[in-house]
């Protein structure tokens, strides 16, 4: 066995390249032509206001799960270790660290919720009993509301929101402050050890992460209760926070090799940037999009076994009429052409392919969130009618991603892009196949 002993110098320059700068101006041009044509095309429709919530809803949706998404990937990778983690160590930290943008989407969704949410525009007893008789309500609207008042509130509504927000900036501010106290060690003479011998950074990490996986998952499934699935008080799933969890780490994996892709025409990605660390990316994308679609088909499977009445409405209104083409290409961006060439070695190691099969993974996740999203409102339920005010759905969401990424690239440039008191990074500065 031979060993090459020889590897990469690591650049001076840590930082972020200059074009990171061009992403960003280019991401708020984006945001305004897209937010100023979104808005006009919303007073065009005839349910303007609604109409421009719903869309402003799914631009949330998709910017928060890159914000927690990013958050709970990052802890993923301080749990179980390895030299892919180095490399999106910062991209996964940029995201969190976007997460007051998130925030400030929630707020117009809090404020105006009688406008989107049956359980807040009919908040008593008396007023879903008005709803039934004027025939807004049904009695499977009127029974769900009723029953599920206490969960289904305002007040509670605002309050677990909070909660979580603050939850989400707590682990947020301590993993990334964490971050900076560790480059900050490099070079001491004597490292910081626990009683175990394992070192003082990863198991301090590791405490922090791995109760924070679990409360990740909990507070997500909160906010995918409220915001989302109550959007029709009549259905349930007990699998609903788990796609949501899957669907954010198949949208994030996505962004950060983007992101990667992207840096790496220049230094210090250029040199840490091995094909066998993305092929190990590629790999882990392929792995998100088998989960997926596990979790989405076997959802969908048990509930076409079972038949019930109070189930299949769901899907029911997403597959009918024009809804079955996007439930079609759904499946098609989604899943099939994801899959299809993922499956490829070849294109997991090739820079160009891979950041193409990320573009449209981001795509097919905003696609996605639109078919789950708008088919809840009574307008557009059993039948999708195409119009002025269903390109909302196109130029609101994308201004929001826009001006979220465009921020995003801010927190990028920051910090140094390549952790330096990583145990991995003499490893990754070998050339690939340094050991023969």
């Amino acid at each position: 066995m031979t060993h090459v002993t020889y590897a990469k110098t690591l650049p001076a320059d840590l930082s972020a390249p200059a074009f990171v700068s061009v992403w960003r101006s280019r991401a708020l041009v984006v945001g305004a032509v897209f937010g100023v044509i979104g808005l006009i095309l919303a007073f065009l429709a005839g349910d303007h206001f609604q109409h421009l919530l719903r869309s402003w809803l799914l631009g949330l949706m998709i910017t928060l799960g890159f914000s927690i998404g990013g958050m709970a990937l990052l802890m993923v990778q301080y749990l179980s270790g390895g030299k892919w983690g180095l490399l999106i160590r910062r991209p996964l930290e940029a995201m969190s660290r976007s997460l007051p943008v998130a925030f400030i989407y929630f707020i117009p969704v809090a404020i105006f919720a009688k406008q989107l949410y049956l359980w807040a525009a009919y908040p008593t007893t008396e007023s879903v009993h008005d709803g039934v008789k004027q025939g807004i309500l049904s009695e499977i609207q009127a029974h769900a509301l009723n029953y599920k008042r206490p969960m289904l509130n305002w007040p509670t509504f605002i309050v677990v929101s909070l909660i979580c927000f603050a939850i989400w900036f707590f682990y947020e501010r301590r993993l990334n402050n964490w971050s900076l106290q560790r480059d900050q060690e490099v070079g001491l003479e004597v490292p910081r050890e626990s009683a175990n011998n394992v070192p003082f950074w990863q198991k301090r990490f590791e405490n922090l992460s791995g109760f924070g996986v679990v409360v990740y998952a909990i507070t997500l499934t909160a906010i995918a209760i409220y915001c989302v699935m109550s959007l029709d008080p009549t259905w349930y799933s007990s699998v609903y926070g788990l796609q949501f969890l899957v669907g954010q780490g198949y949208g994030v994996l996505a962004l950060v090799v983007l992101t990667l892709i992207g840096l790496s025409k220049a230094e210090p990605i250029k040199t840490v940037l091995r094909t066998t660390e993305q092929h190990d990316l590629g790999k882990l994308c392929f792995a998100f999009v088998m989960l997926n679609m596990y979790l989405a088909f076997a959802s969908f499977l048990i509930i076409w076994s079972g038949n019930l009445p109070e189930e299949i409405p769901w899907y029911l209104d997403r597959i009918r009429g024009n809804w079955g083409v996007i439930a079609t290409l759904d499946f098609i961006f989604h899943w099939l052409l994801p899959f299809s060439m993922l499956l490829s070695r070849d294109l997991k190691r090739n820079k160009g392919r891979l950041a193409k099969v990320c573009c449209l993974m981001i795509f097919a996740r905003c696609w996605d969130m639109f078919w789950l999203i708008e088919p809840n409102f009574a307008d557009a339920r059993r039948n999708l009618h195409f119009s002025v005010g269903i390109l909302e759905y196109a130029f609101i969401p994308t201004a929001m991603i826009a001006f979220w990424m465009a921020w995003y690239f801010t927190q990028l440039q920051k910090r140094p892009l390549v952790p330096v008191n990583d145990p991995h990074l003499a490893e990754i500065l070998e050339p690939d196949h340094a050991h023969a």
